[in-house]
């Protein structure tokens, strides 16, 4: 607006007034033509911060290393430098999806919100669709640089991505697309870090159900009136908040120690790491060689040792159960009261407010698988993004 106002400024003058000198004779000898052309205004495509971060919507970046993070967590290991790696991929590419979402819904832009930067013309779409291929290039780069098992997930990732942007998103199956690939970009944290992603499926299905709700929400943004797509999103919420306080841990059991490659020697086995331990008779005592005192020492000494070396390698066993609560009901209270308000009056601007806060949601809930697989301190790492989040939020719309 101001550089509008700016650019007009000068013409709303006369040109002369009453005291300016009289005209002097024209010259018999025509001046030559000026061979040197104006310079085009240099504001015209000089590069705009502030619609550039619209564009690449800055502020949901910060739900974005959750995604690797809460991988990481789930394959049982702490993250390193190939989940570095990985984040880095996932920040490519999703800035990638960002550029190219805009540039394909340039006409559709045009109409429906004509201050996005590409149909307001502070962004050329070419500048935009050349970022979305140098991001993406950059994106797999680092998946490359990271190992087989992490460009075996990105390329898929990459597939999706502009699968989505520019053939599926106006299909039934956009929302199933980009619900695909939030759970790919968790799936790449498992792979870069541990080379598997087995252990992670079920925190990547989790993502991927909110991100199918979000995105089945956000196809009625623009113009509202649908109280269907909110409240299935609100049922959502809730059926994943309760799974978070009510699933077991992955990959500890209630012994509390690892459930695979280690003894566990529980004396309600029928076997230990050695062979048969015990059993119990009708009256429930404890019969066999776990009567013994010398093999009862034995046995809790192989328990404190396998504890002790799962404890070095991956951080105290059992994540604290108050943590994951709390943190499943943040995310839960991020997200149920604007979607309970789009029920209740599915108008764009509530239904935007919706998706902006089911996108934010993601930070707590990525925490929350976090914690849940046995990582606190990454989880309350992660959870530390939202207030930067919401913050860079209320100067950049992330819709």
């Amino acid at each position: 607006m101001s550089e509008m106002s700016e650019g007009r400024a000068g013409t709303d003058f006369p040109a002369t007034d009453s005291t300016s000198p009289r005209p002097s004779a024209p010259n018999p000898r025509p001046s030559a033509p000026n061979p040197r052309p104006s310079a085009p205004n240099p504001r015209a495509w000089a590069p705009n911060p502030r619609a550039w971060a619209e564009l690449l919507r800055l502020p949901a970046l910060f739900t974005v290393p959750g995604d690797a993070l809460a991988g990481a967590a789930a394959a049982g290991a702490r993250p390193g430098p190939r989940t570095l790696l990985a984040i880095g991929s996932s920040l490519c590419l999703y800035e990638a999806g960002m550029a190219l979402n805009d540039w394909a819904d340039r006409d559709e832009d045009a109409v429906e919100r004509p201050h996005r930067p590409l149909p307001s013309g502070r962004v050329r779409p070419t500048s935009a669709l050349a970022a979305a291929g140098a991001l993406t290039a950059a994106g797999l780069a680092l998946a490359a640089r990271a190992g087989r098992p992490a460009l075996t997930i990105a390329v898929p990732l990459t597939v999706t991505v502009w699968s989505y942007d520019l053939a599926l998103k106006r299909t039934p199956v956009g929302p199933l697309a980009m619900a695909a690939a939030r759970a790919l970009d968790l799936l790449l944290g498992a792979a870069t870090t541990t080379g598997s992603t087995r252990a992670a499926l079920p925190s990547a299905l989790t993502l991927g159900a909110h991100t199918l709700a979000v995105t089945t929400v956000s196809r009625h943004e623009a113009r509202g009136g649908s109280a269907l797509a909110p409240l299935t999103g609100l049922a959502t919420t809730a059926a994943l908040a309760w799974r978070l306080t009510r699933l077991p841990a992955t990959g500890i059991p209630a012994t509390g120690l690892p459930a695979t490659g280690h003894p566990t020697a529980d004396p309600a086995s029928s076997t230990g790491p050695t062979g048969p331990v015990a059993s119990a008779n009708s009256t429930g005592a404890t019969v066999g060689p776990l009567s013994d005192p010398v093999v009862l020492a034995e046995v809790a000494s192989a328990r404190l040792s396998s504890g002790r070396s799962h404890a070095l390698r991956h951080g105290p066993v059992g994540p604290p159960a108050t943590l994951y609560t709390a943190l499943a009901a943040t995310y839960a209270a991020t997200t149920a009261r604007p979607l309970f308000h789009a029920v209740l009056n599915p108008s764009p601007p509530l239904t935007q407010r919706a998706v902006g806060s089911g996108i934010r949601a993601l930070i707590p809930l990525q925490a929350a698988l976090t914690a849940r697989a046995g990582a606190p301190v990454t989880a309350l790492l992660t959870v530390a993004l939202a207030p930067a989040a919401r913050r860079f939020a209320r100067k950049v719309n992330v819709t």
